[in-house]
C-alpha cells in the first residue's frame, strides 16, 4: 500500500484500540492490542504520517529511534534495595524506570493528555543485548518492570534488510505479535503531500515529468546511488532559503540532498532552465491580465516541458495565495470567537470598577499560550495551529496595548473595528485571487487551447487542498466549465473504448 494507505490503516486502528465500552474499560484488551509495524524504504514519510495521525486524533505522542538504545536505556539501570519475607533480611536487585516510558509519563504530565501513540522507529535495528526483551515488550507492553501506561498504542517502523545491514529479521513468535502494514514509496499520493506542504515548484514540475526520478535505490560499481522523498524535500527546505539569499543552488547542492549522480546532473540543469523561464515569461503580468500578446504566443509554440514549467509558476503562486487567504479567514473565525468570549465576560462583570477590558484580554492570551504549550508537550501542533495562534495571540496583544494607552468608554468599538479592518483586508485579497484564477484560465485557453495543459490545470487545482477548498467555498464559474467539458471528453473516450471492445 502507499504510505496514504497506510495513514488510514493506522489511524484507523488506534482508534478501535482507544474505544471503550459503557464502563470506561478499553473494547480490546491491552495483551491483544497488537502494536502495528509499518515496514518500508527508508525516506518514504513513516515518522510524518505518525504526527498528523495524533494531530487529527487529538491524542499525544512520543517517538524514540531504537538505534541509539542499549538494555539499561531502553529498561533501565538497576540498583540494590532492602527487602524482608518471612522475617529475613534480603538485598535484591531491582531496576530504575525506562527512558522511554519516562517520557510517556512526563508528556502526560505536561500535555494533560492521558492517551496516546508510543512510536518506536528502527525497530528491527535494536541491538543484540535488548532484542531478547522485545517479545515481552511486543506482547505485554513491558520494559523491564514497567509498562507502557494504558491508553498509549505502540506503533513501531523499520525498513527492509536490503536497505540496512544493522537490520534483524524478526522470528514468527515476534512477527505473530503485530500488525504488519508494509508500505511502498508512491509520486501521486507524495504529490499532495508535498503540495500541501509547499515543497518547491521545480522539484514537482521536474518530478511531474520524471516519476522515475522520485524514489531509486540502487547498488552499481560505485556503491549504492538513492533518492529518497525525504531527500527532495529537503532539497526543497534548501532551495527556497537560497533563493531567499541570492544563494546559487548548484550541483554540490543538490547531491547533497539526491544521491544518484544521473538525477542530480538533470534535476540542476532542469532548476537552471525554470529559473530562466521564470525571467522570460512575466508570470504576475499574467495573473494580472496584463500579458502581452507576444507571451501567449510564445507559450503557445513552447515545447510540453516548458508549457508545464509556465503552469506550475502560475499555480505555485496561484495557490499559495489561496492557502494564505484561507489560513487568514481561519485565523479570524477562531479569532471571532475569542472575542465573542471576551465581550460576554465584559458584559457580565457585575460593575464598572470589574470591567476591566485589558485583564479579559490578557485572560485569553494566558489561555492561547497555555494551549500552545500544551499542544507543543503532546507533540500535535501543526504548524497551522502555531501560525494560527500566535497571530491571535499577537492581535489581542497590540489590541491590550492600545486600549492601555487611550481610555475608551465602549472598548470593544475598538476591538470590532480592528477585526472588521482585517476582515475586509482578507475580503478584498480573496476578490484579487479570484480575478487571478480567471486570468490564468483566459490565459490558457488562448495559449494552449484543447491541449494537454487545461487537463493538468484543472487536476492541479482539484488535488491541491488548498485550491480545492477555496474553489468549494468562493466558486470558478472556469474551473466548472473546463471541469465539465474534461469530464465529458473522458466519457465520450470511454464510450470510444467500448465500441471498439465490442464483437460487431
Amino acid at each position: 500500500m502507499n504510505i496514504r494507505q497506510a495513514k488510514e490503516h493506522i489511524k484507523n486502528s488506534v482508534k478501535l484500540y482507544l474505544k471503550r465500552d459503557e464502563y470506561g474499560d478499553y473494547r480490546i484488551p491491552v495483551v491483544r492490542q497488537r502494536p502495528i509495524f509499518l515496514l518500508g524504504s527508508p525516506g518514504i514519510g513513516k515518522t510524518a504520517i505518525m504526527e498528523q495521525i495524533a494531530q487529527e486524533l487529538g491524542i499525544a505522542l512520543v517517538s524514540y529511534s531504537m538505534t541509539h538504545h542499549t538494555r539499561q536505556s531502553a529498561l533501565g539501570l538497576p540498583f540494590i534495595t532492602h527487602k524482608s519475607y518471612k522475617g529475613m533480611e534480603f538485598d535484591i536487585s531491582e531496576y530504575t524506570m525506562s527512558e522511554i516510558i519516562a517520557s510517556i509519563y512526563e508528556v502526560m504530565e505536561d500535555s494533560k493528555i492521558e492517551e496516546g501513540i508510543l512510536f518506536l522507529d528502527e525497530i528491527n535495528c535494536v541491538s543484540e543485548t535488548l532484542a531478547p526483551s522485545m517479545l515481552q515488550f511486543l506482547q505485554y507492553k513491558v520494559f523491564g518492570r514497567h509498562k507502557v501506561p494504558d491508553g498509549w498504542v505502540i506503533v513501531t517502523a523499520g525498513n527492509p534488510p536490503e536497505y540496512n545491514k544493522s537490520v534483524r529479521e524478526f522470528d514468527v513468535v515476534t512477527m505473530d505479535r503485530m500488525k504488519l502494514v508494509e508500505v511502498e514509496a508512491d509520486y501521486a499520493t507524495w504529490k499532495k503531500y508535498a503540495l500541501k506542504q509547499g515543497i518547491h515548484n521545480a522539484v514537482t514540475t521536474y518530478l511531474d515529468m520524471k516519476k522515475n526520478d522520485f524514489y531509486r535505490v540502487e547498488t552499481n560499481v560505485g556503491g549504492k546511488s538513492y533518492v529518497t522523498a525525504r531527500g527532495w524535500e529537503d532539497l526543497s527546505a534548501m532551495i527556497l532559503l537560497s533563493e531567499e539569499e541570492g544563494i546559487t543552488v548548484d550541483e554540490t547542492l543538490v547531491g547533497q540532498y539526491l544521491h544518484n549522480e544521473r538525477i542530480v546532473k538533470e534535476f540542476t540543469a532542469y532548476y537552471e532552465l525554470y529559473n530562466k523561464y521564470k525571467k522570460d515569461y512575466k508570470v504576475d503580468e499574467i495573473l494580472a491580465g496584463t500579458n502581452s500578446a507576444q507571451e501567449v504566443e510564445r507559450a503557445r509554440i513552447a515545447k510540453f516541458d516548458e508549457r508545464l514549467s509556465l503552469l506550475g509558476m502560475l499555480l505555485d503562486k496561484l495557490e499559495s495565495g489561496m492557502r494564505e487567504n484561507l489560513e487568514t479567514s481561519d485565523y479570524l473565525k477562531d479569532l471571532m470567537t475569542v472575542l465573542k468570549i471576551i465581550k460576554a465576560l465584559y458584559d457580565r462583570a457585575e460593575d464598572d470598577a470589574k470591567k476591566d477590558i485589558c485583564a479579559i484580554i490578557e485572560s485569553q492570551i494566558q489561555a492561547k499560550q497555555k494551549l500552545l504549550e500544551t499542544m507543543s508537550a503532546a507533540g500535535t501542533l501543526s504548524d497551522e495551529d502555531r501560525k494560527k495562534n500566535r497571530g491571535i495571540i499577537r492581535f489581542l496583544e497590540a489590541r491590550e496595548k492600545e486600549l492601555r494607552l487611550e481610555k475608551n468608554e465602549n472598548p470593544f468599538d475598538l476591538l470590532k473595528c480592528r477585526f472588521d479592518e482585517e476582515t475586509a483586508a482578507m475580503k478584498e485579497e480573496n476578490a484579487k485571487i479570484q480575478e487571478r484564477l480567471h486570468n490564468v484560465f483566459a490565459f490558457s485557453e488562448v495559449a494552449f487551447m484543447d491541449g494537454n495543459e487545461m487537463l493538468v490545470l484543472v487536476t492541479e487545482l482539484t488535488v491541491n487542498v488548498y485550491s480545492s477548498r477555496f474553489i468549494g467555498l468562493y466558486g470558478s464559474v472556469d474551473y466548472a466549465k473546463h471541469s465539465e467539458d474534461l469530464m465529458l471528453h473522458e466519457r465520450e473516450d470511454d464510450i470510444m473504448r467500448e465500441i471498439e471492445n465490442l464483437e460487431l
